[in-house]
């Protein structure tokens, strides 16, 4: 599924700034408590080993506390009060960490932002696609017999389900809020595209898709459906190249099959 959104990654790129900081936090705390371990293990050494080794064994032990491997040697009673009071730091550490860390990274904002990070390569590489705004039912239609043809689709939409269901087909997707869609049409590489086709349901939604379309790349060829002359006429003001009144196919159609079958009948 390759959705790249243009609203929701902004939180999720919150998210994920606030938990390297409490991530940086929870290393922080860590490394305080390692270098007090072994600060305390030297200082309440009471053996006779050099400098060195008694480094060399408060380092070991901090860093078994620290990441709870507990494989410790031998401490004397002080060393046992101080490890005991360093336990309890390292409990207190580790709750703090899972309580600010866990589940932050797997929310749906983050997931989508991830996904936006692996999708920005493929929207750069596109190149000589096809792009169609919207994936009702005509939409849906257009995209898959595009993609039957072997064009490279990539699918504009304003809606979340649209946008999984197009997603779902195998086609490349961007979603976007009918607020941002100046927004979605940028990101669509129209510049490098070999035609857009308009398809919601919303005839003036669509015309303002065509102007915005024509004012990013003006050589473009854009198919768009219109109710009527007038709205075919508004349309091709807008840069519209190809305008389809569907009534008019459709009477041409019927009419032509009547046509058929009388001189069939004759």
């Amino acid at each position: 599924m390759w959705i790249f959104r243009v609203d929701e990654p902004r939180l999720g790129a919150v998210r994920i700034r606030e938990w390297r900081r409490r991530a940086r936090h929870t290393i922080g705390l860590l490394v305080l408590l390692l270098g007090s371990a072994v600060t305390g293990l030297v200082i309440l050494d009471q053996s006779n080993t050099s400098f060195s080794d008694k480094m060399l064994a408060a380092l070991w032990n901090g860093l078994n506390l620290v990441t709870t491997l507990g494989a410790f040697s031998e401490f004397n009673q002080p060393q046992k009060v101080f490890m005991l009071l360093a336990m309890i730091a390292t409990l207190v550490i580790g709750g703090f960490a899972v309580s600010r860390l866990t589940g932050m990274l797997s929310s749906d904002d983050v997931m989508a932002y991830g996904e936006n990070r692996l999708m920005e390569p493929k929207l750069d590489q596109l190149a000589n696609h096809v792009v169609v705004v919207g994936f009702h039912a005509l939409g849906e239609l257009v995209a898959e017999r595009l993609h039957d043809a072997g064009q490279t689709v990539l699918v504009l939409v304003g809606d979340q389900v649209q946008a999984h269901r197009a997603a779902d087909r195998g086609h490349l997707v961007v979603l976007g809020s009918p607020g941002d869609f100046d927004d979605v049409l940028e990101l669509a590489r129209l510049e490098k595209a070999k035609a857009l086709v308009v398809t919601t349901p919303d005839s003036n939604n669509n015309l303002a898709v065509t102007l915005m379309a024509h004012a990013l790349n003006a050589s473009l060829p854009i198919a768009v459906p219109g109710e009527n002359p007038l709205r075919k006429m508004l349309f091709e003001s807008a840069g519209a190249s190809n305008v389809v009144i569907a009534d008019e196919i459709i009477a041409n159609a019927l009419v032509g099959k009547l046509t058929t079958r009388v001189e069939v009948d004759r």
